[in-house]
This record gives C-alpha cells, sequence and structure tokens, in this order.
C-alpha cells in the first residue's frame, strides 16, 4: 500500500464489526429541533453509513436521547452519557455523528 492513501473502510475490521455501531443525533434546542428539520433528518440518515460500512443492522443503535437538550455539560444528557458508558465498556466499534456548528 506504498504510496496509497488508506480509506476509512482499509481500518475497519471484522473486531469493529462485532461490536455496536453507534449513531449520536443531537440538536441543543427544542427551537433547533423544530427549525432545523433537515439537520435531523441527516443525522438519522448516519444508520445508512453503518450499513455501508458493513455492519448488520441489528448491531446499529441510534441514540437520540438529547434532542433539544444543551450540550453545555454530560448532566441532563442521557444519550452522551449512554455513549461514553457504552464506548468506555468496549461494546463500540463504530461512533456516528455529525459535528455541531460552532457560535462565531
Amino acid at each position: 500500500m506504498t504510496g496509497m492513501i488508506p480509506t476509512p473502510t482499509d481500518k475497519i475490521r471484522s473486531r469493529h464489526r462485532d461490536r455496536l455501531a453507534l449513531v449520536y443525533v443531537r440538536q441543543s434546542t427544542l427551537q433547533q429541533v423544530e427549525r432545523h428539520q433537515e439537520s435531523t433528518r441527516l443525522q438519522y440518515g448516519l444508520v445508512e453509513r453503518a450499513l455501508e460500512l458493513g455492519w448488520p443492522r441489528e448491531r446499529v443503535e441510534i441514540i437520540d436521547d438529547n434532542l433539544g437538550r444543551s450540550g453545555t455539560s454530560v448532566e441532563g444528557r442521557p444519550g452522551f452519557q449512554r455513549l461514553v458508558a457504552e464506548v468506555s465498556l468496549g461494546r463500540v466499534g463504530l461512533v456516528l455523528g455529525l459535528p455541531a456548528p460552532m457560535p462565531l
């Protein structure tokens, strides 16, 4: 593979696919949930990306408990707490999410 740039799928092994793929869906406020439905749709669409990368559907889970909750702390964000716990316990082979826009 000399001189070639590896693609993300080159790094994914069966040991990763034996674990969960978590799709983390969130928006900071209820107003964003209501007004930015396209963002929510795109985030849920990440399930398809996990399937494209070879995860079986039964190992793809959506964490969307935090829709409309601020990301200023982990308190009050059970979905994020679950994501951190699952990763820490070694149960996750892939986490998918969209980057949150940062205020200027």
